[in-house]
């Protein structure tokens, strides 16, 4: 049992069940009456590190998990800061998974946060990836925020000579998929520098041909 001590209903997700068991999200809110005084007691157990290292096996494990997924559903801004400093642990593969989705459920709110996560060298490159993927998930949810999103990953491209050729591809594989026809120059740049990792989102024929631009 994690240390720290959980009131009702929050209590209820240290018992809630094995996500691997479910096909969908519950939805926590009218399941639990779950409401933003809640908010702060979700976001300490989402980041509670004992209970982030239990057993796979015991429910306990589990309950950061519906924690964060109920962040998602409460869209709480307040979760952002602590979700993404998460990023960083490697070894959680729900979490690398789960918190696109939970910052996609959040919003545009998200999106200044995630472009300063991603442009902060300080984190490995596979955790910018992952904030890169928040924003894709939010534009997918918000096609109104769709030239924010590709803004914040833009920005950090531009210093593509001094980036990871890896986090240069995935960069690009994630304008790709937003369709970032503006990002081309740019993009091209990148590879006629040598600065992009091919096995990644393919060369600048390979880019091309994914925008549907004309060769050149």
């Amino acid at each position: 049992m994690s240390t720290i001590d959980y009131q009702s209903p929050v209590d209820q997700l240290l018992n809630y069940g094995d996500c691997r068991k479910l096909k969908a999200w519950p939805d926590y809110i009218q399941g639990l009456e779950l409401t933003a005084d809640h908010i702060p007691a979700l976001i300490r157990m989402a980041t509670d590190d004992e209970l982030r290292h239990a057993n796979p096996d015991s429910l306990e494990y589990w309950a950061p998990v519906h924690a964060w997924r109920a962040l998602g559903q409460l869209r709480a801004a307040a979760a952002i800061a602590p979700l993404l400093n998460l990023l960083d642990d490697r070894e959680n593969d729900w979490l690398i998974s789960e918190v696109p989705k939970v910052l996609g459920h959040i919003g545009g709110g998200a999106i200044p946060e995630l472009s300063h996560f991603l442009a902060d060298a300080s984190h490995n490159i596979w955790a910018r990836a992952d904030a890169a993927q928040c924003l894709v998930t939010i534009s997918t949810h918000y096609p109104q925020e769709r030239d924010a999103c590709i803004g914040a990953i833009t920005y950090p491209l531009e210093k593509f000579e001094q980036n990871d050729p890896t986090l240069n591809g995935l960069l690009i594989s994630y304008l790709i998929e937003l369709r970032a026809v503006k990002a081309a120059p740019l993009i091209k740049r990148a590879f006629a520098s040598f600065c992009v990792d091919l096995f990644v989102a393919g060369d600048w024929s390979d880019v091309q041909l994914e925008l549907s631009l004309e060769a050149a």
